[in-house]
């Protein structure tokens, strides 16, 4: 009799275990799908307007600070212009997975510009291996070319990168970085393109 009871209670144990996993395993999914930042889900509706940048030519050097008409499209204009994980990458503030971009290891001389408006973001001589998996600088090539946003998208405070001239999203800038600024710019290499210096 006590051993028909306990195979019960061990039944009922290993059901409540299995229903606890399942709904650990959901709320994960959910939790996964809220945590793009809110502000980069904003900029990609952004509104019409000027912007300030510095135009940079492929070697680095500075040309002109011009304001130019922000680049604003629709959902369907960006889906057409770029690859799938690309435009989840910068319209909707995805991340690449670490050790798969392709800039990972671009060592040569030049400047990372943005993907979707080809707007100078980083120059090669500030580029760093932070041992992070993603391509890594110390600042941007100029304030002006690059907004800093906060990002509370996994419960806890960040500061998410986007492009200024088209609101693209290139990752974040943590303070562990090394001097002369302390920072590291951790972007993703799908946000970017390398234009080599001739």
């Amino acid at each position: 009799m006590f051993e028909s009871d306990r195979g019960d209670s061990e039944v009922n144990l290993g059901r409540r275990v299995f229903l606890a996993g399942v709904g650990a395993a959901l709320g994960g999914v959910a939790l996964w799908s809220l945590r793009r930042p809110r502000v980069i889900e904003a900029a990609a509706k952004s509104e019409p307007g000027e912007v300030t940048i510095v135009q940079f030519s492929d070697d680095g050097k500075r040309l002109a600070k011009v304001k130019i008409a922000r680049v604003v499209k629709t959902e369907n204009e960006w889906r057409k212009q770029l690859p799938s994980g690309v435009f989840e990458i910068t319209r909707h503030a995805d991340t690449e997975l670490a050790y798969t971009g392709k800039l990972l290891n671009e060592h040569g001389k030049g400047v990372f510009r943005c993907i979707c408006c080809d707007n100078a973001l980083f120059s090669s001589t500030t580029k760093f291996d932070s041992g992070t998996g993603w391509p890594s600088f110390w600042e941007p090539i100029t304030k002006e070319n690059v907004q800093e946003i906060s990002d509370l998208s996994i419960g806890m405070e960040r500061t998410a990168v986007s492009c200024t001239e088209c609101d693209a999203h290139l990752g974040h800038v943590f303070d562990d970085g090394p001097k002369p600024t302390g920072l590291r710019y951790c972007m993703n290499s799908a946000s970017l393109r390398f234009a080599k210096a001739t």
